[in-house]
Order: C-alpha cells, then structure tokens, then sequence
C-alpha cells in the first residue's frame, strides 16, 4: 500500500509536534481558567503564555489577543458597525470589501447586506486600490475588509498600501491573515491593519482556535458576538478551549522560529511543481503566476478538465488536492475568486490546487506530477474518443 501524499495545507495543515505535546498537556489540567484558585491558575498560564507565542508571531501585544473558535468566529466579531475608537462611538455605516474574500467575510458579519460593497479585484487577483480610494471618498465612513493572501490563489494583497488609504478617509481595516500566517512575515504595525484574524488549523496547531488581533488596545467591541461572561477582556464570552489554545500557541512560536526556513522550503518545491507542470503540459494556466503569492500555493488549471475529475482522480492515486477553498462541505463549486479575476467559466472549471507546507518533500511534487501526467493522458484519450472530461 502506497503512502499518502497531502497537498492540501491550505485547507489544514497538519499537527505541529509541538502543538500535539501542548495539547496533550492541557488535557491533563482539570481547572478553569477563571477560576482563582490553583488548578484555574494554571489553565490561565497556559491561555497567557499562548496569548503572548501567538502575539508574536505577528509583532503585536499580548493584551490585544482574543481567542476565539477559529478565523470564521473572529471574522464574524471584526465585522461590526459597533467598533468603537477610544470615545468615539460612532457606528460605521458601511462596510467594504474585496470580491475575492473567504465566505465568512462575504457574509458580511454585522452589517446589513445592504451596507457592503464589493471591491473588485484586477485580472491577476490583486484588490483595485483606485476603486477602493474611490468607494471611500464617495460615502461616510467604513470599516474595510481585505486578505492579506487569498486561500486559492495564494495571491498577496497590497494591505499596506490599502491601510494607508483607509485611514485617509478616517475607516478601519481589518485584515484576514489566515492564510498568510506561518507562509509570509507578519507585522501588524507595519502592515497597518487595525485587526488581524488568525486561525490556529492553518499553521500547524489544533482545529477550534483562532484569534482577533488588534492593533491598538483602544479600539473596542461595543457590541461582543458572544455575550454573557467576561472572559477573553468582555470581548469573547465563553470558557476558553484550554487545550486548542495551548496548541495554538505551541504552533506559532514553531511557525515564528522556522518562518524563513520553510518559507524556502515551500518557495523550493512550488517552483519544482510549477516547473514539471509547465514541461507536461504546455497549455496549463497557473493563476496569479505573474504577481507575490504565497510560496506554497499552486492553482492550476487544464482546457477541458472538470476541478471534480482531477481530485477524484489524484485521489485515487493516493494525492490529496483540492479544488479550492474547503469552506463549502465537501462541494465543487464554481470559484467565486476567478470569476471575480475574470477568467471564463470553462477555464475556472478545471481549477485545482496544490499547497504544501514544511512536511512536504520533492518526492511528494514528482508523484504529484507522475500523477498529473497519467491524469492528462486519460483526458486526452476521451478527448479523441468525443467523451466528456
């Protein structure tokens, strides 16, 4: 029996050692961590020390860490018309945006459907920064939205740049930085945002962790998504999940020791993968191939090819793919991120993705792509005989 080959980091990455060690250590602890006395004092240890691993890696305080139960949940607080600054309290009346957001920011959080617009994207994949500027000057005030790497593409955002813009206009940005996480540096100061998601399953640690970062300790949830206790500062009620946060920080002090390791590591192999699929298949269309991605993300597609097919397919021999985004239970769908780049429906079918993190080897890419050669040939076959892909 063949060993199985997992391409599919982007929609979870495997358990660090060091966050399977952490939570298995949590596990054995019996108190709440609101509790004063002994046992509920070193559940807290364990949530404080996490709270400063996970602050660091992307250069913000400690204080300014709510946990939550993942990047959807803290997507959902972020995006509140009731975000206070210091004594102002003035609701936000709109919320903008990019037309290639996760679903849970396309949800739209707090805000009536009415008071989110799309931004929409250039042909690469890069957020239109004109039509933000243009949207902002031409309304009250907004709270935006952008990725800071989007999860099928792997393009990079200029969040930056967008921050600047925003806060000319006196708006707030917050920034989905699930996928960029433990792939790219992270700083919330100079990138700007005023709040940072973060989902633990993305680099290494346990599902059912996440967290909201804030830039500044002063800006405020006047409205929490969750009422009726205390914990997580007011802003979170809930006991916290004391063993998926001590993952969560286990893993991003890993991904914080090794970043620029295994950013080469990932930045290697996307090259080696990229480079046989461009030798076997001359007419494969890699998007976003012309601008910063993500060192481990590959979104290919091939003329002719079903995305369902081809997973099935690479599935079958063993290779775990996906067909984008593993936010819709198990569907294939039409992506919603290279519609918006403007790619042609026929074209976006076929779309699969391969992503890979510091496990992978260049043994997994060639059996990717001894795969992908046999997978091709099948199509081509059934191409001649008039069959459907």
């Amino acid at each position: 029996m063949s060993v199985r080959v997992y391409l599919d980091w982007n929609a979870s990455a495997p358990l660090r050692p060091e966050a399977h060690a952490a939570a298995c250590a949590a596990l054995a602890l019996s108190g709440n961590p609101s509790s004063v006395h002994g046992e509920g004092r070193a559940a807290r240890r364990l949530i404080e020390q996490a709270r400063e691993d996970v602050a660091a890696l992307v250069g913000a305080e400690a204080r300014n860490v709510i946990f939550t139960s993942g990047g959807t949940e803290a997507n959902a607080l972020a995006l509140s018309p009731m975000l206070e600054r210091g004594a102002d309290k003035q609701p936000f009346a709109r919320l903008l945006i990019s037309a290639i957001e996760h679903p849970s920011v396309r949800a739209g959080g707090r805000f009536a459907p009415g008071a989110v617009t799309e931004v929409p994207v250039r042909s690469e994949g890069v957020v239109d920064l004109d039509v933000l500027e243009r949207s902002l000057a031409s309304g009250s005030r907004a709270l935006v939205s952008l990725m800071a790497a989007n999860n099928e593409t792997g393009v990079v955002q200029p969040i930056a740049a967008a921050a600047e813009i925003v806060h000319r206009f006196g708006g707030l940005l917050h920034v989905d930085a699930v996928q960029a996480a433990g792939r790219m540096p992270l700083d919330i100061n100079a990138l700007g945002a005023d709040l940072l998601t973060l989902s633990a399953h993305k680099i290494g640690g346990a599902k059912g962790a996440g967290a909201l970062i804030k830039r500044a300790e002063a800006l405020h949830f006047g409205d929490p998504l969750i009422k009726g206790g205390g914990q997580e500062r007011g802003a979170r009620a809930g006991t916290e999940n004391v063993a998926a946060i001590a993952a969560f920080g286990a893993a991003a002090a890993a991904a914080r020791n090794r970043l620029g390791d295994e950013i080469a590591h990932m930045a290697a192999l996307r090259e080696r993968l990229e480079a046989g699929l461009r030798a076997l298949t001359p007419e494969a269309v890699i998007f976003g191939a012309d601008v910063e991605r993500l060192p481990n993300t590959t979104l290919v597609t091939l003329p002719g090819a079903k995305a369902e097919t081809l997973v099935i397919g690479f599935d079958l021999e063993d290779i775990a793919v996906s067909s984008g985004a593993a936010c819709s239970s198990g569907k294939v769908a039409p992506s919603h991120v290279l519609a918006a780049m403007g790619i042609p429906r026929e074209l976006a079918r076929g779309a699969i993705r391969a992503s890979t993190g510091a496990a992978t080897t260049t043994a997994d890419i060639d059996q990717f792509l001894e795969v992908w050669k046999k997978l091709v040939q099948r199509l081509s076959i059934k191409e001649k005989r008039g069959l459907a892909a």
